[in-house]
């Protein structure tokens, strides 16, 4: 099976390779045996928002950890702006891996419980060797952004909401001013005000950043007034 997106540039196409873009090309993933993805493209542009739905089981949220640059395909690549990424993780320099970022539909399960929100957001800046003092003024900034009081930045996962812990979790996706941001489900387990509100910040960012965002959701309202374009990602 491949995966066309309609309406935009071909990113298997000849010529696609200097596109600008978060691109999957012919991207393959098997887990035990059982193929999940097989020979997918996908194609984000900067300011483009992007829906993906599909059935359970047919390899949305793998096609998204491929694009966050944490799971390796077996086969194809991704490229950001027509630069192929040839590893995942730490694998790849600092500069490149904080251009794509990922919220996650459980932020309990995306997060350390033992860290308190502050350092949950903040974590990412840590590892890239931000100074102490810039990672606070950037956590303090976003805290606000994404709606946490300071008195909520002390406490540690399970002394807070999931709305809240998602919001921690968005502040952490944005602190490198990611490029492009997949959202995986992020609004499932949230409150209707409390989804409103992580939309509205995201739409914000992208609006100021002119970054690119992958929606995953099952939700078509929500799919018909956040995406540009929806593309349906068929069962393996």
């Amino acid at each position: 099976m491949t995966l066309t997106v309609p309406g935009a540039t071909d990113a298997a196409a000849p010529g696609a390779a200097s596109a600008a873009g978060l691109a999957a090309h012919q991207v393959c993933v098997a887990y035990g045996g059982q193929r999940v993805l097989d020979r997918v493209d996908l194609h984000v542009a900067p300011g483009e928002t992007v829906g993906l739905r599909g059935p359970s089981g047919s390899g949305k949220s793998t096609l998204a950890r491929v694009l966050a640059l944490l799971h390796a395909p077996d086969g194809g690549h991704v490229t950001i702006d027509g630069q192929p990424l040839g590893g995942v993780r730490h694998r790849l320099p600092a500069h490149l891996r904080t251009r794509v970022a990922i919220l996650f539909q459980s932020p309990r399960a995306a997060t350390d419980p033992r860290l308190s929100l502050a350092d949950i957001i903040a974590e990412p800046l840590r590892a890239t060797g931000t100074s102490r003092e810039q990672a606070a003024a950037r956590t303090a900034e976003l805290a606000d952004l994404v709606g946490l009081t300071a008195d909520l930045l002390t406490r540690r996962p399970h002394a807070v909401s999931d709305g809240q812990l998602q919001r921690a979790c968005l502040a952490r996706a944005l602190v490198h001013r990611p490029d492009y941001l997949l959202c995986d489900e992020a609004t499932a387990m949230l409150d209707a005000s409390t989804q409103a509100h992580v939309a509205a910040v995201v739409t914000d960012y992208q609006r100021r950043q002119g970054a690119g965002v992958l929606v995953i959701t099952h939700d078509p309202a929500l799919m018909a007034r956040w995406a540009n374009r929806v593309v349906d990602l068929p069962a393996a």
